[in-house]
């Protein structure tokens, strides 16, 4: 049965239920039930369910497991043990999954065939499998509990705000062979350790708080080994260490984790770790006092400290921070440093742990020169209060063998000297803005100020999607006294900025991709257009844009048309593998659009197809793109670390700190530059023998600022000399100050707690403004999922089947929901069963907020930024 089968047999379900007589069928059916329903077949026969009612915990504890059983099983190691408990069909279409999409989605195709498995023992036997395989899955996977005693605690749903766990995206497999298990489990590899690496650890292992700045691909990993291993041995008999290990990306988490595991496992040491995705499924505190070393992701933590399940640093004896440069602001490793520098300055007598900080570039931030520069790393170095930065300067040529530097060229390159495409998309923005402008004119004097300023804003630039933004929030908050007039001048606004960003977004990728790719991506939008709410407003924007199609499909196919950028690409890209065949590259691009729009370039290009792309996307949603799942993120660098046709990888600004691959020799930056730690991580993709980096750009200003990103380099190497001959004493007395100064800022913005409103507000669809509900029907789940009570609402919203039903914790992921009004249809959020409710969950930024009593509208993009009195969720309230 396929997916759209399924989707409408439980859509149409009823009809079925209400038209059918099983027993006139069921004599027809039991050959067929004996054979491969077994068990479902010996219930009905005896009428008697138990044994299949029994394994329903054992369902609810796989379906809350997910997503660690498909990072971590392989189905066609286990398959073989537990294919008893499938029907064959389901066996043949693991393995047709496994070979055509891969193996993560293979173990979800397991995971979907076991939910549904009848057969008593298939708990028991999954158990003995993933045991014989020695899969660490097995220890999660609790046979004789069940589901019993599992926590559950967020949603997990990228749709809706939350919990604050948060899961960062990067790769840096530095030292890969760690977590290859080569050697007998009895057998302590030894590991080759340089010199350049016991220079590094060296001011750690003498117990000193540390920043430890070293290249990318020189061995950082095993370098915090040897500093964990040594600082867990100095303990005398009696006393024992505690380690926590920080990575702030998931996929680096479970590099961590198995390799912190292999090493230290065997020395007779308990390693464990949590992440996001596993954290409702364990008890923190548990494993922090079970266990000698813990990696977690910073966020676990936060959260833990903030509820009390750990009550202090002072569990801890060493803490490591792996890519510490993220210290600064509101991230989570600021977040855990402020809770050790308050209890530090606050005279506890409780011990604290030692930090070691772990980066390939302190940065210097806005620095201008060395001064500025020193002072930005002192505040670095205050904020994880560390005496010390450690660096190589007695091995320089020892790394200097290993870590290669790669060659860096700039390419200015050519724009079209002439753009039919642009000249055309720029007249239909024209007539848009006028569409636009007419509404404006209508207003007259209650038009908000600077709104309609169209005049000296060039099409197809960041500027302008900027001003596009800007129009809409405003529009967004603007009221008339005719509510329905309101409404129609807001949506009608909406529509028309809605269409000029999309415009806008064709031009950037008509400007450094094809015009075919460009014109293909309004071709999608206008598809989509039509398939939902198509009003008379759209109906008039489409039809304007359908009138030009084929003058654009005429530009788009004519040769002289060509992209001069993308010769020059196709041009590095033939000679450095005439070069080298074996090249590996990674191509870095500013928009996911234009990762699409290249990939496509490349498969059609008979001179560039054989480099077989992939693609590597961040997690984050756009309008109309939900980006790249973590596991499909993972397959795609596996793929390309693995599959040596797979030669290129084209990527966002997910892949430039942190992902680490050996082989990978050639990266090109294509209109693509960045701050100096972005320079250094990208450059330091590039980790093989020879390896080369490119500049394309045909903007003089890219060159110049990376130029300057090369200075800021040079300062930043400089600046760290200065500070490493300053005495340690004075040092130290500098990074206190700063925490002193720092704390005293923290502390008198913290006394200013925002005030409760406890007034009635009303909430409206942010797109047409109908009412939607009262901030006093709206009830709060689980600390961070938002209801409304009340059957009122529910004649405010529609129901759409979900693309991707789930399961998380107590909450079944059922519907979309969405605006009731035919012409709106906007986005609300998702319907769920929770316990024996089946309750709506809102997403604030799909509305805006009204004053009762002054009619001033707000928005809001996150719930925590609306200070309402927020009442918790009562099933007692429900059941009335």
């Amino acid at each position: 049965m396929t997916a759209e089968q399924r989707r409408n047999l439980h859509a149409f379900g009823d009809y079925v239920r209400k038209t059918l007589d099983p027993t006139h069928i069921l004599s027809y059916m039991a050959p067929w039930f004996r054979d491969g329903y077994s068990g479902l077949y010996e219930a009905i026969e005896s009428w008697d369910f138990q044994k299949i009612e029994k394994l329903e915990e054992h369902r609810a504890l796989l379906r809350r497991l997910q997503p660690v059983f498909k990072t971590r099983v392989n189905p066609k190691d286990i398959l073989p043990d537990i294919s008893e408990c499938l029907i064959d069909q389901e066996c043949e279409e693991i393995i047709q999954v496994c070979s055509n999409k891969g193996l993560m989605a293979g173990a979800e195709k397991m995971v979907e065939c076991l939910l549904r498995s009848d057969k008593e023992n298939w708990p028991k036997t999954l158990k003995l499998a993933l045991e014989k395989e020695e899969s660490v899955f097995s220890e999660l996977w609790t046979v004789e509990q069940g589901a019993k005693g599992v926590e559950t605690k967020d949603l997990g749903d990228e749709e809706i705000e939350t919990s604050e766990i948060q899961i960062f995206y990067k790769e840096e497999p530095e030292y890969q062979n760690l977590s290859q298990n080569s050697s007998p489990p009895s057998e302590v590899a030894p590991l080759k350790i340089r010199n350049y690496q016991l220079e590094l650890a060296l001011p750690a292992k003498e117990g000193k708080n540390t920043i430890i700045c070293a290249p990318t691909g020189c061995g950082k990993t095993l370098v915090s080994l040897l500093i964990c291993e040594h600082h867990l041995k100095k303990f005398p008999q009696g006393r024992k260490g505690k380690v926590v290990f920080f990575a702030i990306h998931l996929p680096l988490y479970d590099q961590q984790k198995s390799v912190f595991s292999q090493y230290f496992e065997r020395r007779g040491y308990k390693v464990a770790g949590i992440s996001g995705a596993t954290s409702e499924n364990v008890v923190v505190d548990q494993i922090v006092e079970n266990n000698d070393i813990i990696i977690l992701t910073p966020q676990i933590l936060v959260n833990s400290l903030k509820d009390g399940t750990i009550p202090s640093l002072s569990v801890f004896t060493l803490m490591m921070f792996d890519e510490c440069h993220n210290t600064s602001k509101h991230h989570p490793y600021n977040m855990i440093m402020f809770n050790y520098l308050d209890q530090k300055l606050g005279g506890s007598s409780d011990p604290l742990p030692q930090v070691v900080g772990l980066t390939a570039s302190v940065g210097v931030g806005d620095a201008k020169n060395r001064d500025e520069a020193m002072e930005h790393i002192c505040k670095l170095c205050a904020s994880l209060d560390a005496s010390v930065i450690s660096t190589v300067k007695d091995n320089l040529q020892e790394l200097t063998e290993v870590v290669y530097k790669p060659e860096k060229n700039f390419r200015k390159v050519e724009s079209r000297t002439t753009d039919g495409f642009k000249c055309i998309i720029s007249q239909l923005m024209r007539e848009t803005e006028s569409l636009a402008k007419s509404i404006f004119d209508e207003l007259g004097a209650v038009t908000p100020e600077n709104l309609s300023r169209f005049q000296n804003r060039d099409f197809g630039t960041q500027k302008y999607e900027q001003w596009i933004i800007a129009v809409q929030k405003a529009c967004i908050v603007f009221q008339l006294p005719d509510k329905a007039e309101e409404s129609r001048i807001c949506k009608a606004l909406y529509l028309y900025t809605s269409h000029l960003r999309k415009y806008n977004d064709a031009l950037i990728i008509s400007e450094h991709a094809r015009m075919k790719d460009a014109l293909d991506y309004l071709k999608d939008f206008f598809n989509n257009v039509r398939a939902a709410g198509f009003d008379e407003t759209e109906q008039d924007l489409t039809r304007r844009f359908e009138e030009k199609l084929p003058e654009l499909e005429s530009v788009s196919m004519d040769p002289s048309n060509e992209n001069p950028k993308l010769k020059d690409l196709c041009f590095i890209l033939q000679e450095e593998y005439h070069l080298n065949p074996e090249t590996r590259t990674i191509l870095f691009v500013k928009t996911r659009a234009l990762v699409d729009a290249l990939k496509k370039w490349i498969e059609e290009n008979p001179k560039l197809s054989f480099l077989k792309p992939g693609i590597l996307t961040g997690r984050g949603k756009t309008t109309n793109n939900t980006g790249m799942t973590l596991p499909a993120q993972k397959c795609a660098l596996d793929a390309f670390r693995t599959d040596g046709d797979n030669k290129i990888l084209i990527a966002t600004s997910v892949a430039d700190e942190g992902i680490d691959i050996a082989q990978c020799n050639l990266v090109i930056l294509y209109e693509y530059v960045g701050n100096v730690i972005k320079m250094i991580q990208t450059r330091g993709r590039g980790r093989a023998k020879g390896s080369k980096c490119f500049l394309l750009t045909s903007n003089a200003d890219v060159i110049e600022k990376e130029k300057m990103n090369m200075y800021k380099e040079k300062m930043m190497n400089d600046s760290i000399l200065s500070l490493q001959a300053w005495d340690e004493a004075i040092f130290k007395e500098k990074v206190c100050q700063i925490q002193i100064h720092e704390k005293s800022i923290r502390d008198s913005q913290g006394k200013a707690k925002p005030v409760l409103d406890k007034k009635n507000k009303k909430l409206l669809c942010r797109k047409c403004k109908a009412f939607a509900c009262y901030t006093a029907d709206i009830r709060v789940v689980e600390e961070c999922h938002y209801t409304v009570v009340g059957n009122a609402f529910r004649e405010c919203f529609v129901c759409r089947s979900h693309p991707t039903p789930k399961i998380f914790g107590s909450f079944e992921k059922k519907a979309k929901i969405y605006c009731a009004r035919e012409d709106c249809s906007h986005d609300w959020g998702i319907c769920v069963k929770y316990k024996t409710f089946e309750i709506p969950v809102i997403k604030i930024e799909s509305f805006v907020v009204e004053d009762i009593a002054t009619r001033v509208q707000t928005l809001y993009a996150k719930w925590r930024d609306f200070h309402f009195e927020k009442i918790p969720f009562d099933a007692a309230e429900m059941s009335k």
